[in-house]
């Protein structure tokens, strides 16, 4: 017979988990030993739970296999919880395995106990507990759940004295995704009827129209319609940022440059518009609304008209639109393009002092079209929500529906894990910088080159910005008076400082060169922030 161990560990490899990340406790030392002993896949120890599940949660989104991180009792779990969270807003897939008091003890007073089941309730899909009866039932279950419907996490806790137990080896089918039901083509056919008869139709594409993977088929639409197109930040990918339908992104910077396209719409049709990035009143026009997603649209009823809403399967929705919409619009797309170059322009940079925008203009020219390029949450994501150019959907990772500092460096470790061909990158804040820099460690021990491009401004400049604007005084949100991370290494990753854009290049093509990771301290002003980012999508 196999232990409860063994079988937890085989289970996580049929389902195609290739990492697990984590800190161990003294209870997962058996579940350790079965992951040596097991081919295919590997505990990866991380310096902090929360580090841990932010890597679960990119593994989950890059791959489509629910990603799997542990935490120990108490503050392990709490820690853990960070990511989990993430992996909730964000529509990861995600299996968390946690400590558990053994039954005697639950409800007891005692070191490190707290209810997990209560913890994780609310920041994940379900929350469950193992036996030693069904192993396997459970690990492809809560697989089944973290991959159905919106994809997010599944807690699984792992009673401690269980692990070293026999196990019932039961064999199940492997889980998959649910499958969505098919649209209502009645619906389908008043949505063409709706686009026949507005003069200014735009398109909104969201979150759900990137998870469903039907890239080609969005676009194929987009080039049908011949409108203008708006994106929420996580569906960066789709349309291309030189395609002569794209009108920029909502909720990053410039947002009211872009508000100038879409308040001209008499029809907005979103393809799987998830308000977790962006609520529909904080943008949309005063224009009736069509809604196709596999979810109800979450609106204030009065503020916004629905005048169709379409629930299904989004493949099958656009297919059908596809082969029956004709659309002769009033959009000038002459003027569009000139929209577009406006906006562009206005994020390129027009100092000779090294900013962002040149940093990320440097950095765009390194990278293959084919690397991954992760980011933090600051400031600069919403220049590189407007910004950077995206050839395709998982090569810009951000977390916009979570939206926790500290997400941008075990992102890409964990996206490097899952494509070791590709050049991964990450750009990071110095606040960000400083809440997971522990995993610097863990990329040199894997030995991974990962590019981190540090933005040194000492500034938490998004907060800085609302202080001005409320003629605030500047008072806790400058990271440092002066300086830098100091010294010439970080955890034995190279620290290599530039403060131009010629030695930025040089820099960065050096450090993609190399075998373990490097940072790359771009030292910037931050007040360039000021007159792109904050800015409202609708006035």
């Amino acid at each position: 017979m196999k232990t409860v161990a063994q079988v937890l560990v085989e289970s996580l490899k049929e389902i195609g988990v290739k990492h697990i990340f984590g800190v161990p406790s003294g209870g997962w030392v058996d579940y350790l030993e079965a992951i040596r002993q097991t081919d295919g896949i590997d505990f990866v120890l991380t310096s902090h739970e929360g580090g841990a599940s932010f890597m679960a949660d990119v593994c989950g989104r890059l791959t489509g296999v629910p990603g799997v991180c542990f935490g120990t009792f108490g503050p392990g779990a709490t820690n853990l919880s960070t990511g989990v969270g993430g992996a909730l807003l964000d529509r990861s897939p995600m299996l968390a395995l946690t400590d558990e008091m053994p039954a005697r003890l639950r409800g007891r007073t005692v070191q490190m106990g707290i209810d997990h089941q209560a913890l994780f309730a609310p920041i994940t899909k379900a929350s469950t507990r193992l036996r030693a009866e069904d192993v396997r039932k459970t690990i492809f279950d809560a697989a089944a759940v973290a991959l159905s419907s919106r994809p997010g996490p599944v807690h699984i806790g792992l009673p401690v004295g269980m692990s070293a137990m026999e196990a019932v080896d039961e064999f199940r089918d492997l889980p998959s995704a649910s499958v969505a039901a098919n649209p209502d083509e009645t619906l389908l056919t008043g949505v063409v009827e709706l686009l026949k008869s507005s003069n200014r139709p735009i398109l909104a594409i969201g979150l759900g129209a990137k998870l469903a993977r039907i890239d080609d088929a969005v676009l194929a639409f987009v080039e049908k319609l011949n409108i203008p197109v708006v994106l929420t930040p996580m569906a960066k990918g789709i349309v291309p940022e030189n395609h002569r339908c794209y009108a920029g992104v909502l909720f990053h910077a410039l947002s009211d440059q872009v508000g100038q396209i879409h308040k001209e719409a008499d029809l907005v049709v979103s393809i799987g518009y998830d308000p977790i990035e962006f609520n529909y009143e904080s943008w949309l026009p005063d224009a009736p609304l069509v809604h196709i997603d596999n979810f109800p649209a979450d609106i204030d009823p009065e503020q916004v008209s629905l005048a169709a809403e379409v629930i299904g399967d989004l493949a099958k929705s656009i297919a059908f639109l596809q082969s029956r919409v004709v659309v002769s619009s009033a959009w000038d797309m002459d003027k569009l393009r000139a929209h577009r170059e406006i906006l562009f322009e206005k994020l390129t940079p027009h100092s000779t002092t090294l900013g962002p925008c040149a940093t990320l203009d440097v950095l765009r020219e390194v990278l293959p079209d084919d690397g991954i390029m992760t980011c933090d949450v600051g400031a600069h994501t919403h220049l590189i929500g407007q910004k950077w150019r995206t050839p395709g959907n998982g090569l810009q990772i951000m977390s916009n529906g979570w939206s926790s500092m500290g997400f941008g460096i075990p992102s890409a470790i964990a996206a490097k894990l899952c494509h070791p061909e590709k050049a991964v990158c990450c750009v990071v804040g110095d606040g960000g910088f400083l809440m997971t820099c522990g995993e610097i460690a863990t990329a040199v021990r894997e030995e991974l080159n990962v590019v981190i491009i540090l933005l040194t401004d000492n500034d938490l400049a998004l907060i800085r910005i609302k202080q001005e604007k409320k003629h605030n005084p500047i008072y806790g949100t400058p990271i440092r008076k002066h300086g830098t991370v100091g010294g010439d290494n970080f955890f034995g990753a190279p620290v290599i400082r530039v403060d131009d854009v010629e030695s930025l290049e040089v820099a960065l093509v050096g450090a993609f060169q190399m075998k373990g990771p490097v940072i790359v301290e771009a030292l910037v002003d931050s007040r360039e922030y000021d007159a792109l980012v904050l800015k409202k999508d609708k006035t």
